[in-house]
């Protein structure tokens, strides 16, 4: 039972030890090749007395009635029950088109209960340069919902004041975009690495002649390109498509001190190191063997790294799941041997980089 519980809160990341071979899509982005956020202010109609009561929606509600010619008398409180005030946001993505459509967030601005059941008026949505590019309309899709009693008891599940529209709205401007222009191209790296960047930049040379790729640094590489737009789509195809060898990420254990997750790195390495935690010690020795190969056999002799690891638990301490050895494999043995509380775990491996013993850099979070 110990044991399934530490695996259940325990994660151990195993990936190979081999450099992988990625695409250059899966692990760059273009620059200037980039989606664009858009926000804009509405009123959702049509809820059946969720709506909200804030001054501002009042207003919007009245400078709406003014723009269709309707005046209402001064001093009159329209009593809105069922209209809300909401932002709605959308992502425009590259190279979006006029008349394609793009889904919109509905998110209530005020004290509305509920916006399921509701329809977002025309709301045009902008861009940081406070352009237009986008006009949304149409029913909102509701996840969550509420009931309340008449003794004041409610329940809520999920969350209904947030509400999506898919394809609710339309894209009415192209978002600028310097694709086209210039000799080149400069290709990002996601996660930056200057072997990573390396192998790019050779592979690229390998294919298309030196010259026409250059690193910039650990996450930019520059890619020569025609200017001709059609020449320039058939040639980033070729390019995207590339597999290359991505450097290895660096050793690194991340803690998640709030759910008792620990996720080691393949490259995580500890050195001999005693630990004393409470009544329980752990001794992790290395020795060196020397192996023989069988007197009929075509192979060498070759020295072996052998990892010892002595556990005294003090008679009847509790016991915590920990297997360190002098790497992931030895660690992961271990972690299967012995059981433990992810909090011992995670203390242990604190002091451990404190003292040195860690070759990792260790990441709570």
């Amino acid at each position: 039972m110990m044991m399934f519980r530490a695996i259940a809160v325990c994660v151990l990341c195993l990936v190979t030890g081999l450099a992988q071979a990625e695409r250059i899509k899966d692990i760059t982005s273009i620059a200037g090749v980039r989606s664009n956020q858009l926000i804009g202010y509405g009123l959702v109609v049509g809820l059946d007395g969720t709506g909200d009561k804030a001054p501002f929606t009042t207003q919007t509600f009245t400078n709406m009635m003014n723009q269709f010619g309707i005046t209402l008398p001064a001093g009159v409180d329209p009593k809105l029950k069922n209209v809300a005030a909401v932002s709605v946001m959308a992502e425009l993505p590259p190279f979006a088109k006029p008349g394609q459509r793009i889904d919109v967030t509905v998110s209530s601005l005020g004290n509305a209960k509920s916006l399921r059941g509701g329809a977002l008026l025309f709301t045009a949505l902008k861009g940081a340069d406070n352009q237009v590019y986008a006009v949304a309309q149409g029913n909102l899709v509701v996840g969550g919902f509420g009931a309340e009693g008449n003794d004041g008891s409610r329940i809520t599940v999920n969350v209904p004041s947030v509400g999506r529209i898919p394809n609710g709205a339309s894209v009415e401007r192209t978002a600028p975009s310097n694709f086209s222009r210039g000799d080149s191209l400069i290709f990002n790296l996601d996660r930056p690495d200057f072997t990573t960047a390396r192998s790019m930049v050779e592979r690229i040379n390998d294919l298309l002649g030196p010259g026409t790729a250059e690193a910039l640094d650990a996450t930019s590489i520059r890619v020569s390109a025609p200017r001709d737009t059609s020449q320039r789509v058939a040639y980033l195809s070729v390019i995207e498509n590339l597999e290359i060898e991505t450097g290895k990420e660096r050793a690194k254990v991340i803690i998640n001190s709030r759910t008792g997750t620990i996720v080691m790195g393949q490259n995580v390495m500890i050195e001999p190191v005693a630990v004393t935690h409470g009544n329980l010690t752990v001794t992790i020795t290395e020795d060196f063997e020397v192996a023989q190969p069988n007197p009929l056999a075509d192979g060498e002799t070759v020295v072996v790294p052998q990892t010892n690891i002595q556990i005294d638990d003090g008679g009847d301490s509790r016991m915590f799941k920990f297997g360190p050895g002098i790497s992931l494999d030895s660690i992961v043995k271990a972690v299967n041997e012995v059981g433990a509380a992810p909090g011992d775990l995670m203390a242990i491996l604190e002091a451990m980089k404190q003292a040195g013993a860690l070759k990792a850099e260790l990441i709570v979070i």
